[in-house]
């Protein structure tokens, strides 16, 4: 379910599935909280507006360098907000640098993402931070986001962020999923990119893109991540998780 109903309930699964695959393990402690039968559960998808950095944030931690604080700065297209705000003259040629409900859900959503599996659901990570403002800006698709970083520990240097997020792959790609991009992480070297018009399409709408890479003073990086709203961020990262949990057993296909 791309809803927004169940996101925060301990026993359903909220997957993105280059992240956090193994929560599927949590469904048969629902459906045996809930007397549901085998073939009956509830997993949903996180928010559009995180999409752009947190599969970044994983392969970071996924190599060593996990990030323990975030600041992020959402530049979220029309179409997310519903077909009508498509024809809105109110958004026409204009920003609105507020978006209800918006950045307690950009908040808050990735600390399930990150969190363990336990015999009574899923435990909320808390060992990162994150703050955020989100935007609408007049673009029809793809979310841009402006993401400064934090790490725990060590600092990766730039080339070595760069290297570690444009090889990263996951269990997606090793399954050879159909709808899960080649490559989930692309960077662009070029200074005026990512930009929605050219980029949001890479992957068939399911790639990241980022760059803008760079040291900066009060965090540790900045950068600025991409993605299609309507594809990663909601039909195709839907289709995506069926496909995986179809793998896993939970979805039967005649």
């Amino acid at each position: 379910s791309t809803s927004s109903a169940n996101r925060q309930t301990h026993d359903v699964p909220m997957i993105i599935p280059e992240i956090n695959a193994h929560h599927a393990d949590v469904i048969p402690i629902q459906q045996r909280n809930r007397n549901l039968p085998s073939s009956g559960f509830v997993a949903v998808k996180p928010n559009c507006s995180i999409q752009s950095y947190i599969v970044v944030l994983e392969a970071l931690k996924q190599s060593g360098f996990p990030v323990d604080r975030v600041q992020v700065t959402t530049l979220q297209a029309l179409s997310g907000a519903g077909y009508k705000a498509l024809t809105n003259p109110d958004l026409k040629e204009n920003v609105v640098p507020y978006i209800d409900g918006e950045e307690e859900k950009t908040e808050k959503e990735p600390l399930k993402i990150f969190g363990e599996v336990t015999e009574n659901g899923i435990e909320q990570s808390t060992g990162i931070n994150i703050n955020a403002v989100c935007t609408r800006v007049p673009v029809v698709d793809g979310h841009t986001a402006v993401v400064h970083i934090g790490f725990a520990d060590v600092v990766p240097t730039i080339d070595e962020f760069k290297s570690i997020i444009s090889s990263f792959t996951a269990e997606p790609q090793s399954l050879h999923l159909p709808s899960a991009p080649k490559i989930p992480i692309i960077v662009l070297n070029e200074i005026d990119r990512p930009q929605p018009k050219l980029d949001r399409d890479l992957g068939n709408g399911m790639t990241v893109t980022v760059g803008r890479i760079t040291d900066e003073t009060f965090f540790n990086i900045r950068f600025i991540g991409l993605s299609h709203n309507t594809v990663r961020g909601a039909a195709g990262g839907a289709i995506l998780m069926a496909e995986l949990l179809a793998q896993k057993g939970f979805i039967h296909v005649e």
